[in-house]
Parts: C-alpha cells; structure tokens; sequence
C-alpha cells in the first residue's frame, strides 16, 4: 500500500508533518511517500490569476500525487482556528482541477498543536468537508500536547492513549488493503 503523508503546514519543523509520517509508519508494510508543502509554492489563488496563468505546474503536482496513492494521511496544522494559508492556497489551487482533491482515497484526517486543543477546531472543519472533496474518511484523530506525547529522537508517539488512537486510524487504513 502506498500512503502519501504530509502535515498540512509550510513550517520545515511541522508537528503536524512529525504527526502523519509516524501514523504512516503503523500500516505494516507501507510505502511511505512524505511531501513537504515547502515545495508547492504557488501565487495566492483568485479566479482573475487562473485565467491569466492556467493551473500552476505545482498544484498539478500536488493533484498528481494524490492520485497515485492508495491512502492519504494529512495532519492539519491550524492557524487562528482554521487552515494553515500554505495549505488553504494550495488546496483551492487543486481543487479548481477536479473538487474531489482526495479523488475517493482511503483518508486518515490528523491534527496536533502543543496546547490542550490539539487543534481540534480545524480538524472538525476539515472532517465536515471531507465527503466534499473526495476524501473517503476513515479516521479522524487530534492529539494533544504534542510536545509532551511525542519523543523528537525517536519519532515516535509514547502516550499510551495518543498511540491507541492513531493505531486504529492506521488500522483503518490497512484494512482497505485487505478489501
């Protein structure tokens, strides 16, 4: 099974990236492809730039790379309660291709922030949207307090309740393979 992860965060030292490429790493087997939303950089989307320009090579890019993929992971980093803008821009990029930018994959939504929120306002918006954009939600998963539930020298989630919960997510992944 290929799993295409990425934190949905421009940061080199997102959490959220952390995030999704361990939950990635608990489907036995995976081929694990991690993008960097550094490198999509794009203009900031308006229908007046879209006919003037077209579709930016990047945003097929990104669109492509979803659809090459069995499964998709995105840990969502959020910003005053919302989508992160590196992440927002790119989305409304791809979504003038097809509005199904999950194209049905199996999707596991994550979130994380270093506070008790764990992100869960941009989570929860993202799971309402999710059957709107194609995205064949299996789990949705937010972890708090990152920093105290995530050992950066290992990479590894070690809360014992954090780790259940993105082990069943990666499960509900796996079991798609088996379907």
């Amino acid at each position: 099974m290929k799993i295409l992860t990425f934190g949905a965060s421009n940061s080199k030292a997102s959490i959220n990236k952390a995030l999704a490429q361990f939950t990635a790493t608990l489907v036995a087997g995976a081929e694990i492809e991690v993008l960097d939303l550094g490198d999509y950089d794009l203009p900031i989307f308006s229908e007046d730039l879209e006919k003037e320009i077209g579709q930016p090579a990047a945003a097929k890019a990104f669109f492509k790379k979803i659809g090459a993929a069995d499964a998709v992971i995105v840990s969502f980093a959020e910003h005053n309660g919302s989508y992160s803008a590196a992440y927002k821009n790119l989305f409304d990029w791809a979504s003038r291709i097809d509005q199904k930018v999950f194209q049905n994959k199996p999707t596991v939504f994550l979130a994380t922030s270093p506070g008790p929120g764990g992100a869960g306002s941009v989570l929860a918006s993202a799971k309402g949207s999710a059957r709107f954009f194609g995205a064949d939600l299996k789990a949705a998963v937010s972890v708090a307090n990152f920093y105290d539930v995530f050992d950066a020298e290992t990479g590894r989630i070690t809360e014992a309740s954090a780790l259940a919960d993105l082990t069943e997510a990666a499960t509900a992944l796996a079991l798609q393979e088996v379907a």
